[in-house]
């Protein structure tokens, strides 16, 4: 495919790109769960705005269903290693993602959603972050310790009159995956993203996001019945997922500003052969 650059974006790493050295929030990311499933380039990039462009693995988008366990969001200074947000900073967390390259090569996510428990929070960062933020019941169980099951039910704001964005996932925990694993490149393409991309007054918005490097393990489903990827516009998914699990990390974001944009070139996508 062709880049709005001409040229390659930068290369996945599993460290953090551009370190972030003067967070504006802290952050866990625990138990976390990754759903991926592959599109066509071109249903994705619809979804985005302008300035922004879908990144492919394998000539195919990936759209990615992840929920997890915020924990102890914080501010960078204070006593025991941040501010608290107190009974606001801990709560799970159901995201619709996909991956994205800006004008200057950088890769980030791009949210489509993301789904909480909290409804001061969802409000603060829809405003400080023109993240689409929705507030959600939801609950995390661990009915094994090989075995962990979410459950998402959106509340506000409904996709429709008639709609609903629900999800429920279980997953059975298997083996760690190293970086010579026949699926690693992938997986980094998945995982290894240390920005996000945003929009704020139909400006496009960027922040760094640092932590240490995943520690990634196979899952198996069990169970997934959602509508969350609907909810955001997409066609349902389709076929056997990519499941990934990890024990979590603890993140660094830096503040975001504005993206500076190029010129776009035009675009060309080549999926040879779907991922399902």
């Amino acid at each position: 495919m062709t880049y709005p650059s001409g040229s390659d974006p930068e290369p996945i790493t599993l460290n953090a790109a551009r370190p972030v050295s003067r967070p504006v929030m802290l952050q866990g990311w625990h138990n976390l769960t990754s759903l991926h499933w592959a599109y066509e380039p071109s249903m994705v990039q619809k979804l985005l705005p302008r300035g922004y462009t879908v990144d492919t693995f394998d000539n195919a988008a990936w759209v990615g269903l992840i929920p997890f366990h915020m924990r102890r969001i914080r501010l960078p200074f204070g006593p025991s290693g941040g501010f608290s947000a107190g009974r606001f900073a801990t709560f799970p967390e159901t995201n619709v993602r996909t991956y994205i390259v800006d004008s200057s090569g950088r890769r980030a996510v791009w949210f489509f959603s993301l789904d909480i428990t909290r409804m001061a929070p969802t409000l603060i960062a829809r405003v400080a972050y023109g993240l689409p933020y929705c507030w959600a019941t939801m609950s995390i169980e661990t009915p094994s310790p090989d075995v962990v099951s979410y459950t998402s039910l959106r509340r506000w704001p409904r996709p429709d009159q008639a709609g609903s964005a629900t999800s429920v996932v279980t997953i059975r925990i298997g083996d760690r995956l190293t970086d010579t694993s026949p699926t690693a490149e992938r997986d980094a393409f998945l995982s290894a993203r240390w920005a996000l991309g945003s929009t704020f007054a139909r400006q496009l918005v960027w922040a760094d996001v640092d932590h240490p490097a995943w520690v990634l393990h196979t899952g198996e489903l069990l169970e997934c019945r959602e509508s969350l990827v609907s909810a955001a516009g997409l066609a349902a998914p389709t076929g056997n997922p990519v499941v990934l699990w990890s024990p979590g990390v603890e993140v660094r974001i830096g503040r975001p500003h504005l993206v500076k944009t190029r010129p776009r070139v035009a675009l060309s996508w080549g999926l040879g052969s779907k991922c399902v």
